[in-house]
């Protein structure tokens, strides 16, 4: 199976070539979601349950625009959200069915009360 990009685009039609004459666009190089189960599933085979569980949330991060990945860092950086605001941040996540993500913006969240890190 050759794969596919993001965009839909089959992998093997992404070429320097392709990229030279300018056919190719952000999304075309980005990894797609389902590629990420594959190889959670594989690393899942393999004995390897945490990494699974990283590429497994990492294939629900990958269904969000790049703008929002960069809120979501910007927002579990220590100081920068208050309980309040990580809570519904988790909770829109989860809204969402990236009950992945929401569950490790609950951790941080839990994590950050532990340590005196938000209000």
């Amino acid at each position: 199976m050759n794969g596919i990009a993001f965009s839909g685009r089959p992998i093997d039609s992404i070429t320097v070539d392709a990229a030279v004459a300018g056919d190719i666009c952000a999304d075309d190089v980005r990894i797609h979601p389902d590629t990420l189960h594959r190889q959670a599933d594989v690393a899942a085979a393999a004995g390897n349950p945490q990494l699974a569980e990283a590429l497994r949330r990492a294939a629900e991060i990958a269904t969000l625009a790049e703008q929002e990945v960069l809120s979501i860092y910007e927002a579990l950086r220590p100081g920068r959200s208050s309980a309040a605001d990580l809570e519904r941040l988790a909770q829109s996540l989860q809204t969402r069915q990236l009950t992945r993500v929401a569950a490790l913006v609950d951790e941080a969240c839990t994590a950050y009360r532990r340590r005196g890190l938000v209000s």
